[in-house]
């Protein structure tokens, strides 16, 4: 494995919301083609970044992978939505959804990567039956929704959560791609990495760290990946 199958996706949430198209720009500019977007109903969570109408505008004018997380106590009406809009990964909480299998056939049969998102508790076990329908597992390292909180810490277990999917994906001989959100941070990447991570949600503490340049940060956040590839154990 090397720096090229780490995907690096961009929070829209943490980039500047009054000069979005500036900063999708910015981030193309610098070869990443992934950007992450998290719908909220604001019960499932108490927040609401990003509305259906702003998702609609940013197809319009960018080409790049839509990394789509939602975060909704009615989880089929946002899929219906992005695949009408057209994104190119879907991933919807666990916790919220009783009829996870139709979700996932929902998003696969209209050419969509399935994802299952879950809590920082929520316990692998619940993969058991799942694991093999999912293209991306999204492991949230804090509570949704609560990223602006500064007092909202990564989980003290991330890694080793990360460790135990990534065992777990390896053993059922899986392809599984690990998904990993919530302060992943320069200084936490490379523990995630080494542990399993493949795609990392960047926010405020890696590729928009305030006061230097989506160029900067970038080259910050490599030189972390590496440190974490180094370690990967190969299973």
């Amino acid at each position: 494995m090397n720096i090229n199958d780490i995907i690096i996706s961009p929070s829209v949430m943490c980039a500047d919301l009054c000069n979005l198209e500036k900063s999708i720009r910015e981030i193309e500019k610098e070869g990443i083609d992934t950007i992450h977007i998290d719908l909220i109903d604001g019960y499932f969570s108490p927040s609401m970044p990003l509305g259906i109408d702003t998702v609609k505008s940013l197809r319009k004018i960018t080409d790049m992978n839509f990394d789509v997380h939602i975060m909704s106590n009615n989880n089929e009406f946002f899929i219906q939505e992005m695949i009408k809009i057209g994104v190119s990964q879907i991933s919807f909480h666990y916790e919220s959804s009783t009829h996870i299998d139709r979700y996932i056939n929902l998003i696969k049969k209209n050419g969509i990567k399935a994802g299952l998102a879950l809590n920082p508790s929520t316990s692998l076990s619940v993969l058991e039956y799942c694991l093999p329908q999912c293209d991306t597992i999204m492991l949230m390292l804090i509570n949704p929704g609560f990223a602006t909180d500064k007092n909202e810490k990564q989980v003290i277990y991330a890694e080793k959560k990360v460790k135990d999917l990534y065992k777990l994906i390896k053993g059922n001989g899986l392809n599984t791609k690990i998904e990993v959100d919530g302060r992943v941070s320069l200084d936490t990447i490379p523990g995630l990495v080494k542990a399993g991570a493949d795609m990392l949600v960047a926010g405020s503490t890696s590729l928009f760290i305030p006061n230097q340049s989506i160029a900067e940060n970038k080259a910050l956040m490599e030189k972390s990946i590496l440190e974490g590839l180094k370690g990967r154990e190969v299973i």
